[in-house]
């Protein structure tokens, strides 16, 4: 992000990692665009996502998105870029923005409805302390495990 587009690099990290999804890539540039071209069914977008009409000025149609809530604003908007996503066979994985609290069980409760079995830098409450414990710790995919008092998922 925020450096000069270098085609060469993009062809070789995408014939190196031939699993990797190859995250909000620069298409502007011909030859990036080009070089790319090959690799569609891998390119994903993340930064740019913040509603549907994002994904449908996409310059393709993507097969998969990474889906970070806290953009969307509103749960209603959040809602029809799922239904969208779901509509159009566009597979979700989660992206977090270093939620804490309560917004760490929203996007895991988001996670766990909508794409659970997907890759996601989510992880359970206990994966992302600073002092690892050894055991107790939940493992994906997470039940969505509604909390009693608000929209989140239960510690």
């Amino acid at each position: 992000m925020d450096v000069p587009t270098d085609a060469d690099l993009y062809q070789r990290v995408a014939k190196a990692f031939p699993d990797a999804w190859l995250e909000d890539p620069d298409l502007g540039p011909p030859d990036a665009a080009a070089v790319l071209a090959p690799y569609r069914d891998r390119i994903t977008w993340d930064a740019p996502i913040h509603s549907v009409a994002d994904v449908v000025a996409l310059p393709f149609a993507p097969r998969t998105l990474n889906s970070k809530p806290s953009r969307f604003g509103s749960l209603q908007a959040l809602l029809a870029f799922a239904d969208y996503c779901a509509q159009n066979q566009i597979a979700l994985y989660g992206g977090g923005q270093s939620e804490l609290g309560v917004g760490r069980g929203q996007i895991q409760c988001l996670a766990s409805l909508f794409h659970p079995d997907t890759p996601n830098d989510i992880a359970p409450s206990g994966w992302d302390w600073m002092e690892f414990p050894e055991t107790g710790l939940a493992t994906s995919p997470l039940d969505p495990a509604f909390d009693d008092t608000g929209f989140r998922r239960r510690a």
